[in-house]
């Protein structure tokens, strides 16, 4: 069964344009969805507006739309009048800018759509359009009124068709001045810097999407099970983590967590080892990062690590 389109429309690009299918791009049709139950009963209810003054039941058909303009004043607006609004985001999606992608802040990322050609006569002037942007290396911003809603749209090369995101309005993302301003700026230690990294070495991989899984709709699937088998429910009670004190012997420990070191050649200090070595030294002895520091925090023997200077 063909995937069905959520817009249907025209992508244009000064005077080429083509048909186009917009298809969302991910889904939440596995998540676990629970009903709404009569405790007594153990029937399924049903949700009614009522009148907020008289209580009364309002049906469907006396439902309308009502935007406040005073205390208890609203503007009653139809749906078929919101239908007669048009513009041209309407049914065309027309490019209207092209940007390097890595300008595009992750924060106004919103919800991803996959771009089609939606007939065969539209199937050369997308893929012009498509294989342009990529040779270009830039990705097409363009305006589409979805759900009664015009957005800006994410347009870039993905596979054979486009990748569409529609993204948030800057009204719509919060600044980071509020949340932050009260962090201070903290002169950190070589030595802890140093085991960090280490640290980040031995834990470094590749994004694969498939080693992620929901555990917590895991145990919820595991509870509805239980509770069908009629066993009781076995919570699980997992220790909360709290500030760490000795964060130097936090950072030791976690390095032995990740791998335990490769012995270390005569001579060398060991990593857990490293920041106390280094404490004895007075002061003015102390070496700058890239230095002596880093070797003792990552030995050339430990596996997967590499000193500061030779980066």
């Amino acid at each position: 069964m063909a995937p069905r389109a959520s817009w249907k429309g025209y992508l244009k690009l000064s005077l080429v344009s083509c048909a186009v299918n917009l298809y969302p791009a991910s889904s939440s049709s596995s998540r676990v969805a629970f009903n709404t139950l009569n405790r007594k009963t153990g029937n399924k209810v049903k949700r009614q507006f009522v009148d907020a003054v008289t209580g009364d039941v309002v049906e469907n058909d006396d439902q309308a739309k009502g935007y406040p303009v005073a205390a208890d004043t609203w503007v009653l607006v139809e749906d078929d009048e919101l239908d007669k609004i048009q513009i041209e985001s309407n049914h065309t999606v027309e490019i209207e800018k092209f940007v390097p992608r890595a300008e595009i802040d992750p924060r106004y990322l919103d919800a991803p759509y996959y771009i089609a050609p939606g007939e065969r006569v539209a199937e050369e002037a997308f893929s012009i359009i498509r294989d342009a942007m990529r040779d270009e290396k830039v990705v097409g911003l363009g305006r589409v009124v979805m759900a009664r809603r015009e957005r800006v749209i994410l347009l870039e090369p993905l596979g054979k068709g486009l990748l569409g995101t529609v993204l948030r309005y800057a009204s719509e993302v919060r600044s980071e001045d509020t949340y932050f301003e009260d962090i201070p700026e903290l002169k950190l230690p070589e030595e802890m810097k140093d085991l960090a990294h280490v640290i980040i070495e031995r834990k470094a991989g590749h994004f694969d999407p498939a080693e992620f899984n929901d555990r917590y709709e895991d145990a919820v699937v595991e509870l509805i099970r239980s509770k069908q088998a009629g066993l009781p429910a076995r919570p699980s009670e997992q220790p909360r983590p709290s500030n760490v004190v000795n964060i130097m012997d936090a950072l030791r420990k976690s390095i032995a967590a990740v791998g335990a070191a490769e012995p270390a050649t005569k001579g060398e200090t060991k990593p857990a080892d490293a920041p106390a070595a280094a404490a004895s030294k007075p002061k003015a002895a102390s070496k700058t990062r890239g230095e002596a520091a880093p070797a003792k925090a990552a030995p050339k023997a430990a596996a997967g690590t590499r000193s500061r200077k030779a980066k």
